[in-house]
């Protein structure tokens, strides 16, 4: 039996509209002592006006009043370090960079980066643009709290990170720089072909995790069934337990002592209704503990 909501972290990523300090209120709505936030627009290069004090200071209120113990951000989704094309690759930087610093303002735990995608110049290539772009905005940052973890991928396009070699090749470059880790995505991780819905299939995903990264290496998990097959390759999320990935796999994951103490939070559909279906899908994750 694994450890109850309150021993563990568990969330979802929740909605910070009307200002940041809003989401430990909007986490507290589902019971949650986890929560995910973009700390600006994730489909736009940057934020006009840097946080204000004010909403600063009052997520750190709320945080404290509402019991949230772990809140961690996830980038934009136009970054992408891996691109060869000199003006996005130099707004990727400028915007990851922010991305950071507002971070970094929080105190927030963790950084989800998306590595990105290579463009068709090769994976190799892809790699070490990632691994120098990180090393260029994280050398920013040498006293920062918050980590920087990048996310698997479901393996659309020509994205890397849909191999756990490829993420163990880019922490390699960056070995030398503290507090950079993994975010490792079920639905993502299932879409690239790794079947962790058998004990058997469960046991061989973070065997070859662990060699190809580490397991020291994991910060995070996304928690998100799939809409699509095992190999697609495609990145669809679905309510958990109702997708391709179904309860077995979810079950293996919430029972694995292991994993107690790494955060996991939802980013399954919100439908139109967020605390409903959250905390619908909560409560799933929290029977197959049982």
């Amino acid at each position: 039996m694994c450890p109850q909501i309150t021993m563990r972290y568990l969330g979802a990523h929740v909605s910070t509209a009307g200002g940041v300090d809003q989401a430990p209120l909007r986490a507290k709505e589902i019971q949650a002592n986890t929560c995910q936030i973009f700390v600006k627009n994730n489909n736009q290069w940057l934020a006009k006006q840097p946080l204000a004090q004010d909403e600063i200071e009052k997520f750190f209120e709320n945080k404290k009043a509402c019991g949230v113990e772990i809140i961690f951000s996830h980038a934009g989704y136009l970054i992408n370090l891996a691109s060869p094309d000199r003006t996005n690759n130099a707004l990727s930087l400028k915007s990851f960079a922010q991305e950071m610093e507002r971070a970094i303002a929080l105190n927030l735990d963790f950084v989800v980066l998306h590595p990105g995608a290579h463009v068709g110049t090769g994976m190799q290539k892809g790699i070490e643009r990632i691994a120098q772009n990180l090393r260029r905005v994280l050398e920013k940052f040498p006293d920062r709290k918050t980590w920087l973890l990048l996310e698997t991928t479901a393996g659309q396009g020509t994205s890397v990170g849909h191999r756990f070699e490829q993420l163990g090749a880019i922490m390699d470059w960056v070995k030398d720089i503290p507090r950079v880790g993994i975010c490792l995505d079920t639905c993502h991780v299932f879409a690239a072909g790794c079947d962790f819905r058998t004990p058997e299939g469960y046991k061989k995903m973070w065997k070859e995790f662990d060699a190809a990264i580490g397991l020291k290496k994991l910060k995070v998990i996304h928690l998100n069934d799939s809409k699509q097959e095992l190999g697609s390759r495609v990145d669809r999320h679905e309510h958990i337990g109702r997708g391709k990935i179904g309860p077995e796999g979810f079950r293996l994951l919430m029972r694995d002592k292991r994993l107690a103490k790494i955060p996991m939070v939802l980013e399954t559909p919100k439908e139109d209704n967020a605390v409903k279906y959250d905390t619908f899908n909560l409560k799933k994750l929290l029977s197959y503990c049982l």
